[in-house]
């Protein structure tokens, strides 16, 4: 039996004065009260209480482990209680990982809008665009953006993302405006160096293996790829929420529209569902929230 489920029956016994209004106060049969007595004082080798028929009394033994099962309990659901306290209340460091364009585009507003709602969290961001392992990196809740694989982690997708194949007005009247997937290798390729080519090139059906791109310019950053596609540098293929407000502008147009890759979407990545602390549960709570209608870069 459970050492503190004894222990409790053994005070709730000694302060109810009887096994009968133990058992009521503690909603279980008399029957169990005495069968966790009996354990105590056998896992104890000693008697705690004596029966008659009358009334029950405390043996010297169980006197004294009484006074110290009083302070025992006490001090058990003080912590229990102190826990939980913490538990409802939305404050501490939140940290959190985000791609690196998405961050530097996308997060300043939302996560001011966040702590106006939630002043007592305080925020660490970490920007990258590599996945890290957000347990051995202490991160609370990763951010990521792409078709994502199984994982032991739990991944709750926000938001949708478009993915557009682009080049400048200038770049295509200089070079022409190919019109299928096997023309782009006459042309100047921007890539993005952690791209998924499978993903990315999902839209090319099994013409991809036939492509020799010309990769004249290979990047781990993609606004450095779609502001260099802007200056006339090539084709680039990167997600509408960096490219959304040149092509908006003008400054960019899609082509090959047909063969655009599959849209992927916008995570939240987190270890644990059952037992979110609250500064984890609001953020992604409010993310969600935040993008529960189609954000401003699907717009274009």
């Amino acid at each position: 039996m459970d050492k503190l489920d004894t222990m409790r029956a053994f005070l709730t016994v000694v302060q109810e004065g009887a096994f009968t209004k133990a058992a009521d106060k503690l909603a279980v049969s008399p029957q169990l009260v005495s069968k966790y007595i009996s354990a105590l004082e056998q896992s104890l080798q000693t008697r705690l209480l004596q029966r008659t028929t009358r009334r029950l009394s405390l043996t010297q033994a169980g006197s004294d482990y009484y006074q110290r099962c009083v302070q025992i309990i006490a001090d058990i659901d003080d912590m229990e209680s102190r826990l939980t306290e913490h538990a409802q209340v939305v404050s501490g460091t939140l940290t959190i990982s985000a791609p690196m364009s998405f961050g530097t585009l996308h997060l300043p507003h939302l996560l001011m809008s966040f702590q106006q709602l939630y002043p007592q969290i305080k925020l660490k961001i970490t920007l990258t665009d590599i996945k890290v392992d957000i347990v051995d990196e202490g991160v609370d809740v990763a951010m990521r953006i792409g078709q994502l694989a199984d994982s032991s982690y739990i991944c709750k997708k926000v938001a949708p993302i478009n993915i557009a194949i682009m080049a400048s007005p200038d770049y295509l009247a200089t070079r022409g405006l190919p019109k299928t997937p096997a023309e782009l290798q006459h042309h100047h390729y921007l890539k993005y160096a952690y791209s998924d080519d499978a993903m990315l090139f999902s839209g090319f059906d099994n013409m991809r293996h036939t492509i020799d791109f010309n990769d004249n310019l290979i990047a781990n950053n993609g606004e450095l790829l779609v502001n260099t596609a802007i200056l006339g540098g090539g084709i680039v293929i990167q997600p509408t929420f960096i490219a959304g407000k040149a092509l908006a502008e003008g400054k960019l147009v899609r082509i090959l529209q047909g063969y655009e890759p599959k849209p992927v979407g916008l995570y939240m990545v987190y270890a644990n569902r059952q037992y979110l602390t609250p500064k984890v549960a609001c953020f992604i709570e409010f993310v969600s929230q935040y993008y529960s209608t189609p954000p401003s870069w699907e717009q274009v």
